[in-house]
């Protein structure tokens, strides 16, 4: 019988049964970045969680959509252009592009769809004029605003009372607060202003939208209303994704997803990892220092819903890890796996079905690892090589290429080590030499200079 896939759900508080509103398909939304600097490697967890879930409920059967928008209109986006002395629209353009780059290097895809908000105006605007058509909204001074308390439901995903909530609106223009209703009602579009390069034309006045009716459009846009999960960081609870959902649950009459997925922020230093506070790694130097499949294995080893810490030690522990299973791989044979090994794989894939829960799920990968490593040379590798797909580190068990020669980011990794090493930066050497071992390769010295080996040579 297929798996039971429950996860937790935000709104409710409890883990929900995966229901879809068409047999087998499943819409996934991601908040996507707001593109006014690199992303650290905090705002990858967003895109890691989605894309490995994704893998995990394809090899359960379903078609899978996973829609990750880009943030690229935001107050953010104007004050980092500014001092900079470029148009806002540029500054996105070149992080979008950035951002697009580093994510590739996780290794992990492409999202099926990744729309810009620029690029989302006319549904923006649309669904705008529905909310101002059906007085959830109202018009001040080419402003418009959600009259927060027309929902009755406004605070059932974040658990807050009306009264106990602040959107945090206002700062930079104290006119804001006079053209309210409402201390609590929140932005839809902001009229254009002195100094901000890029607005559109709208009914009620030229401007720009605001944050949170963006994401409500690109999702309905690509998945329409009541698709089945919603994803993102925890720090979007409120008001973010509160007021995406009002939005949609007053200008629709339906809820905007079926369940409310949300992660845990990455700590270092015991705080939140976060450009304000300054304590950041970005995703492009991570995936330089440790390798990405070390990357992909230190988030597979939190569970996605607590805050998981980024250090030396984690990383070094990620690290381990992978060279635990690439020397396993070298005792390992393409084809079938021991029957007696068979339940560690399905307790694996109950692990992911009971709430996605990867540091189980690795549990059963290593204790499978460890019962292989007892047996002869010559396991059949297919159950391992099964897990370890839907966890995109497939990879590992390629000890080399066909011919036994190392491939090209084994060679890309011994480059950047002989340069690390010219520059006399001895650590990221060794860190660097570390990862070719835990590739199965060691650095020898030749007549023409350092060469890798298989280190079972």
């Amino acid at each position: 019988m297929p798996r039971e896939i429950r996860i937790h759900d935000t709104r409710t508080g409890e883990r929900k049964l995966l229901e879809t509103r068409e047999p087998g398909r499943v819409g996934i939304y991601s908040c996507g970045p707001t593109v006014y600097n690199r992303i650290h490697i905090g705002n990858a967890r967003p895109f890691v969680v989605p894309s490995l879930f994704k893998r995990f409920l394809e090899h359960e059967g379903y078609e899978v959509t996973f829609v990750a928008n880009v943030t690229d209109i935001n107050d953010k986006i104007y004050d980092a252009a500014r001092p900079l002395g470029v148009p806002s629209d540029q500054l996105a353009s070149e992080m979008t592009r950035a951002y697009f780059r580093d994510t590739d290097g996780l290794g992990l895809g492409r999202p099926d769809h990744e729309p810009l908000a620029s690029h989302t105006i006319g549904p923006i605007v649309e669904l705008i004029q529905d909310l101002l058509d059906n007085g959830s909204a109202y018009a001040v001074d080419g402003d418009v605003y959600f009259r927060v308390r027309s929902d009755p439901d406004y605070g059932s995903l974040s658990h807050r009372s009306v009264e106990d909530m602040d959107q945090g609106e206002g700062d930079a223009d104290p006119r804001t607060l006079d053209r309210k209703e409402d201390p609590l009602d929140f932005a839809l579009w902001k009229g254009e202003k002195e100094g901000e390069d890029t607005s559109w034309d709208a009914p009620w006045g030229r401007g720009r939208p605001g944050w949170h009716i963006e994401c409500s459009a690109m999702s309905e846009q690509t998945l329409g209303v009541g698709f089945e999960i919603h994803s993102g960081g925890n720090d979007l609870i409120f008001p973010h994704h509160e007021n995406e959902a009002t939005q949609t649950r007053r200008a629709r009459g339906a809820e905007l997803t079926r369940i409310w997925m949300h992660n845990g922020m990455l700590q270092m230093g015991g705080e939140k990892m976060a450009k304000s506070v300054g304590n950041i790694t970005s995703l492009a130097d991570a995936l330089q220092e440790y390798g990405r499949d070390a990357v992909i294995m230190f988030f597979a080893g939190g569970h996605y819903r607590q805050p998981i810490q980024f250090d030396e030690s984690t990383m070094a522990q990620a690290t381990a890890n992978v060279r635990r299973i690439r020397e396993a791989a070298r005792r390992l044979t393409p084809g079938p796996s021991p029957e007696d090994l068979a339940p560690l794989k399905e307790r694996f894939f109950d692990a992911l079905a009971d709430d996605f829960n990867t540091p189980n799920a690795l549990a059963a990968v290593f204790e499978w690892v460890r019962e292989a490593n007892r047996r002869e040379p010559g396991t059949g590798d297919a159950d391992l090589r099964e897990m370890l797909q839907v966890l995109a580190l497939d990879n590992l068990l390629v000890v080399a290429g066909d011919d036994g020669e190392p491939d090209d980011a084994a060679r890309r990794l011994l480059e950047r080590r002989e340069a690390a090493r010219a520059e006399r930066d001895f650590a990221q050497a060794d860190r660097l030499r570390e990862e070719l071992a835990a590739q199965g390769w060691q650095v020898r010295d030749s007549a023409d200079g350092p060469v890798l080996v298989r280190a079972d040579s």
